[in-house]
């Protein structure tokens, strides 16, 4: 099945600098397709797909998937943080900077060791690692995340006419959203340092998911009902997401 797939899919005009692949995943019932940070293209198929279905597929999907490989390919380096008083970090779209709190004999209370919002500064206790401090600055993203999300759902799903599981942030690696077979939606929690409408972009993405499993027209449609305006969302969340901080820091 996976090289008749593949034979369809190099029949097309496909670019030949792009590197691709495709790999059968049983529990899909279409087709997926995958752009890494590099701008390799997996499409991923189910067991019993159907050569010449996929290849019309990916045919449609072409144009905005070139754009999308171009865009892979030119985005810029991870962003690297580095744990000093004064680094820049968002929370749903507003820069805060970071005042490292210094260890003191009262560092092991479980108070002291908290990252919190407090006067405008994001405030980070003194650890024995940059990574350990990055941990815990990931987890109170994650935190807070997983507050406002639960608050937001409720009026998305209204909006789209479905009822999804819990909605929580998490480290999704490289993929910014995920819908799970129980209905629930995680997104990553770097999305948190967004503005809320491209968090709401996400996450009605992966809640027309629960309508439309693929990408096509209809799913499209669904997605364009309830943002009206997600094309433009779409092209700012582009420009935006190269430069979320995903948890990177320089050693001291």
């Amino acid at each position: 099945m996976t090289t008749s797939v593949q034979q369809a899919i190099a029949a097309l005009p496909v670019p030949r600098e792009w590197l691709w692949d495709v790999v059968v995943r049983p529990r899909r019932r279409t087709l997926g397709i995958e752009v890494a940070s590099d701008g390799g293209v997996l499409f991923a198929v189910p067991a019993d797909a159907d050569p010449v279905a996929v290849a019309d597929a990916v045919r449609s999907r072409l144009p905005r998937l070139a754009r999308e490989v171009r865009r892979r390919q030119g985005r810029p380096a991870e962003p690297v943080k580095d744990l000093i008083g004064g680094t820049s970090f968002s929370y749903l779209g507003r820069r805060h900077r970071l005042k490292v709190i210094p260890a003191g004999p009262a560092a092991l209370s479980g108070e002291e060791r908290r990252v919190r919002l407090y006067r405008g500064w994001l405030e980070s206790p003194r650890a024995g690692t940059t990574g350990e401090e990055a941990r815990r600055i990931t987890e109170w993203y994650m935190a807070c995340g997983n507050r406002w999300l639960s608050a937001r759902m409720p009026s998305l799903a209204s909006r789209i006419g479905v009822a999804p599981g819990p909605v929580g942030a998490r480290d999704l690696g490289r993929r910014w959203g995920a819908r799970e077979q129980d209905g629930s939606i995680s997104v990553h929690w770097a999305l948190m340092q967004l503005p809320p409408a491209l968090v709401d972009l996400v996450l009605v993405h992966e809640l027309c998911h629960l309508r439309e499993a693929g990408h096509g027209a209809a799913f499209r449609r669904e997605v364009q009902l309830a943002l009206p305006g997600a094309d433009a969302l779409e092209r700012w969340f582009a420009d935006e997401e190269p430069h979320l901080w995903r948890g990177a820091v320089r050693p001291r």
